[in-house]
C-alpha cells in the first residue's frame, strides 16, 4: 500500500526512456545489454577500455538520472550490465579470469555528499553481487583541488588530476588484479592517472569498463 502511495506523489518511469510504471523498461535493458566494445580515447590510459555504447539515448538519461537526479534504483540495471559484460570479455580472452578487485572511479567527495553517495560504487556493488569473482575495493580518491572536469579541455582535464589521485589508505583489497569502472569515459583523463596510481601502488589494471563514451 506504501508503494503504491508513493507512486501517486512520485509515478514510476523508467531512467532510460521515461516510460511509465517501472524503474527500467525491456526495451532499455536491450540497448544496455549490448556487447562491450573496445573505444580509442585521445590519450593512452595504458589498459583496454571497453564501453557498452555511446553517450547518448537510454545510457545517458539513466547515467545522467543516477548522477544528477538521485535515481538510486538505477544502480541495479547498471550494475547487472557491468556484470554481463565482464563475462562476456571474460569468455572473449579480454580479462583474465580468476578473482578481479572492481575499483570505481575516484570522485570528488563534495560531488559524492551532494548526491547521496556515489553512484559508480553503487552500480560496482550490484555488480559484485552477481559475480562472485569480484569484488569491489574503492582504492582511487579525489584529492582536494580537483575542479568538476565539465568544460574542460582534454589538456585541462589532463592537469586538473595530474598528482591529484591517490590510494585510499586502509584495507586490503582481496587481489591485485584490478578492473577500474565509471559511468562515461571522455579525454580519458581520468582513466589515464587512475592506471598510473594503480601502478605505482603495485596493482595490475587489467582495463576500465565504463557505461558509455562520448
Amino acid at each position: 500500500m506504501l508503494s503504491s502511495l508513493f507512486d501517486l506523489v512520485l509515478p514510476l518511469a523508467c531512467g532510460g526512456c521515461g516510460a511509465s510504471g517501472t524503474a527500467w523498461c525491456r526495451a532499455c535493458a536491450r540497448v544496455l545489454n549490448d556487447p562491450p566494445a573496445l573505444v580509442r580515447l585521445r590519450g593512452d590510459p595504458g589498459v583496454p577500455v571497453w564501453s557498452l555504447g555511446p553517450y547518448a539515448g537510454p545510457r545517458r538519461r539513466a547515467v545522467v538520472a543516477a548522477k544528477e537526479r538521485g535515481r538510486r534504483d538505477l544502480a541495479d540495471p547498471l550494475g547487472l550490465a557491468w556484470a554481463v559484460a565482464v563475462s562476456r570479455l571474460r569468455r572473449w580472452g579480454e580479462l583474465p579470469p580468476g578473482p578481479t578487485t572492481v575499483v570505481p572511479a575516484p570522485t570528488r567527495a563534495r560531488s559524492a555528499r551532494a548526491r547521496g553517495g556515489d553512484p559508480v560504487s553503487r552500480a560496482a556493488q550490484v555488480a559484485a553481487s552477481h559475480d562472485p569473482h569480484l569484488f569491489v575495493h574503492p582504492l582511487l580518491v579525489s584529492a582536494r583541488g580537483v575542479r568538476d572536469s565539465v568544460g574542460l579541455s582534454a589538456a585541462e582535464r589532463r592537469r586538473n588530476l595530474a598528482g591529484r589521485i591517490r590510494l585510499e589508505e586502509g584495507g586490503v583489497p582481496r587481489t591485485r588484479q584490478v578492473l577500474v569502472v565509471d559511468d562515461i569515459v571522455t579525454t580519458g583523463a581520468t582513466a589515464a592517472e587512475s592506471v598510473r596510481v594503480l601502478r605505482r601502488g603495485g596493482f595490475d589494471p587489467v582495463g576500465m569498463l565504463v557505461t558509455a563514451h562520448a
